[in-house]
């Protein structure tokens, strides 16, 4: 009996390869011919030197010789980007030589298709991918200017630029500096004591309350629930100048404007929705059937929430309490409203700096910011996951 083998990765034409390559080459030239000041020349070179590496590589040298052509690509780009932008300009350049020869045998030979299932069509293929290119491009697009920040805060000068030190990666444009008057200066210490005093306080608030809101509101006894649902997580629909501004008003009334209980309630207020979203998305999985049975084995209420729903709920109350927690610490336009000067916090002093006094210090800060909300984040997703293995949602 015969058999027959479907066969969908296979060298393309070279009418299908040469075009698709050179359109990535002027993509990339649009940024290098921005650089040098004539983006068109930079978009024309880009594609017409990739057609003529793509016809080399997939229309003369033997498929034997990939591994060296990819190497000679890194060369070639390294030696260009010296041209253009010496010891920077190597690295930029060895990054998109190393790129594109891979790029150019992952069109020519096929590859693409490797893992895409083999009865798509090419209209298919191409919305598959130009799917992950457009989100590639917007992840590229928020990610830049946070990214940008880190090197900056290494900056042995007091500027907000990158310096010709740092740009031709010369030891004496880099220094520690900020970071040394960030945790010697008594202003910037009094504001990160503020920031650690307040969040963890209001990230136990929002995770105790925003706890008990989602068990609450996921029982179908409950009336109104959409509408009490839809007013408690208001504080992320809501524009924050608007909260800050009610919040200012209702504190007043109550004393509560400018003291530390103030900013604590505040922050509390603008943590608990993220905790009551993500603990119902983890009783969507819940079995309640293991309450009632804990209740026909004589266990009280609060022993039943403790012993059998809070451990299997625990990954969603965590990733909310980090959620909470980074809401409060890197929150500043509520603590202008309803906090004083004795409870500014590190994101006020950032605000504070900008504002009267430009300090490359607050780029040190945001540097340390962004690190901790990275940390926090991967954090959340590791827990994400545990969850949904948990609850039999995800292989293990």
């Amino acid at each position: 009996m015969a058999t027959y083998t479907l066969k969908y990765v296979e060298k393309k034409p070279l009418s299908f390869s040469v075009p698709v390559v050179a359109a990535a080459g002027a993509f990339a030239g649009i940024f290098v011919g921005a650089a040098q000041g004539s983006i068109w020349q930079g978009v024309l070179a880009g594609a017409v030197l990739l057609a003529i590496l793509t016809y080399l590589a997939q229309g003369i040298l033997p498929e034997s010789m990939e591994k060296p052509f990819r190497w000679a690509m890194v060369a070639l780009f390294a030696a260009g980007g010296y041209v253009f932008g010496e010891i920077p300009g190597i690295v930029v350049g060895a990054i998109f030589g190393l790129f594109y020869g891979w790029f150019i045998y992952w069109i020519g030979q096929g590859r693409y298709r490797a893992h895409l299932l083999p009865y798509l069509t090419p209209g298919q293929v191409l919305g598959h991918f130009t799917f992950r290119v457009i989100c590639g491009m917007i992840f590229f697009f928020l990610i830049t200017p946070i990214v940008v920040v880190m090197p900056l805060s290494f900056n042995a000068e007091d500027f907000f630029t990158f310096t010709p030190e740092m740009l031709s990666f010369d030891p004496e444009g880099y220094s520690l500096k900020h970071y040394r008057d960030f945790f010697n200066s008594p202003d910037w210490q009094q504001a990160l004591w503020n920031s650690v005093a307040i969040a963890p306080v209001a990230t136990l608030l929002s995770v105790s309350f925003g706890t008990l809101a989602a068990i609450g509101l996921s029982s179908e006894h409950v009336p109104f629930r959409r509408a009490i649902m839809a007013i408690l997580i208001s504080p992320m629909i809501v524009p924050l100048i608007i909260s800050a501004a009610g919040m200012y008003f209702f504190y007043s009334r109550l004393g509560l404007q400018g003291t530390y209980w103030g900013v604590v309630l505040a922050h509390a207020a603008l943590g608990i929705p993220f905790v009551i979203i993500t603990v119902t998305a983890t009783l969507v999985g819940f079995d309640r059937s293991l309450t009632r049975a804990a209740a026909n084995m004589g266990a009280d209420p609060v022993t039943t929430f403790f012993r059998v729903q809070m451990p299997l709920i625990l990954p969603g109350v965590i990733s909310g309490g980090l959620f909470a927690f980074i809401t409060s610490f890197d929150e500043v336009v509520v603590v202008l409203f309803v906090g004083s000067a004795g409870q500014k916090t590190l994101p006020w002093q950032m605000f504070t700096g900008l504002r009267e006094q430009i300090s490359p210090t607050i780029l040190a800060v945001a540097t340390i910011l962004v690190s901790i909300s990275i940390v926090l984040l991967t954090t959340v997703e590791l827990l994400r996951r545990r969850s949904e293995r948990m609850r039999g949602l995800s292989p293990g």
